[in-house]
């Protein structure tokens, strides 16, 4: 595996962004040409990571996709802590239990941008915290494809 957030060659084709949270997963699509990341959905872990993996799983089939891109959370200063250790853990095993390519990309700032966004349509967080997560996967999707467009 590269090092995390480092240029990684993957496949053409749809990309599918998780913002892996304890409580939740923000997930976002791009369309097979990697121009534009959508919001898809926001699923509840349920507390058995084999269960939320085969979710992925099928969202991976049902939309096609050939590249799987979780959110990093580097630290401020750009250090792997805690949690990017857990994700680096979860990483290696939903490659394995989905077979696609799986890369990280830096996720820093991106629950702030999205926060961000959600205030500026007029909601509160409390009343959007499923949507917080998958505008953090989409941040975190669109700012992939732009750096692999480069």
């Amino acid at each position: 595996m590269a090092k995390p957030g480092h240029h990684q060659p993957v496949p053409d084709g749809r990309a599918l962004a998780l913002d892996l949270g304890d409580q939740r997963i923000g997930v976002a699509v791009c369309d097979s040409a990697r121009l534009v990341a959508t919001p898809l959905e926001t699923l509840q872990r349920s507390g058995d990571r084999l269960i939320d993996h085969g979710r992925i799983t099928e969202l991976c089939d049902e939309h096609d996709i050939a590249v799987i891109v979780v959110g990093l959370p580097f630290t401020l200063t750009g250090e792997l802590g805690p949690a990017a250790k857990s994700i680096l853990r979860e990483v290696k095993a939903l490659r394995r239990r989905t077979g696609r390519s799986t890369v990280t990309h830096d996720e820093r700032l991106t629950t702030v941008i999205a926060q961000d966004s959600l205030h500026a349509q007029g909601k509160n967080t409390r009343q959007g915290r499923a949507m917080i997560d998958q505008l953090a996967a989409t941040v975190i999707l669109q700012s992939w494809i732009e750096m692999n467009s480069r």
